[in-house]
């Protein structure tokens, strides 16, 4: 019920981005969501894709530095105050989040929501009781 996430540290500088997707997409592989955070100097762009293991791979080939990482993708009801259901079991359940992003869901219900939370087995665990759907990798690497 994991998804992999694949962390890039860039410079904040023109075109490193691009590189990165160029990269990517001379291999065969699709970006599912993405995220950037940035100060000044640099930023972490965070990718789910179709390849994870082998972006991983091409991207430390490049030259690039990479992490991964284990997130959760999970079905948020599409209506007001749907989110904060899911973060209130999460919080219930003492799971800290350390962040989030949106990504596109395949319902017109559901958001699909990427948390990155500290145990991510007590969080696909709290929120299966209260009958919230936590996608797996293939899954989402297949959206």
């Amino acid at each position: 019920m994991k998804v992999k996430q694949i962390s890039v540290f860039l410079e904040n500088k023109s075109g490193r981005l691009a590189e990165v997707t160029r990269v990517l997409g001379n291999n065969d592989i699709n970006i599912r969501a993405l995220s950037i955070a940035d100060t000044t100097d640099f930023g972490i762009l965070r990718l789910i894709v179709n390849k994870p293991e082998l972006a991983n791979t091409v991207l430390k080939n490049e030259g690039f530095m990479v992490s991964e990482t284990e997130v959760i993708a999970v079905e948020v009801p599409d209506y007001p105050g749907g989110l904060a259901d899911v973060l209130s079991e999460l919080g219930s359940a003492g799971i800290n989040i350390e962040y989030l992003y949106a990504f596109i869901g395949r319902s017109a219900h559901n958001a699909l929501v990427v948390f990155r939370v500290e145990g991510c087995d007590d969080a696909i665990a709290a929120l299966g009781k209260k009958n919230i759907r936590v996608m797996g990798g293939e899954e989402v690497y297949s959206l």
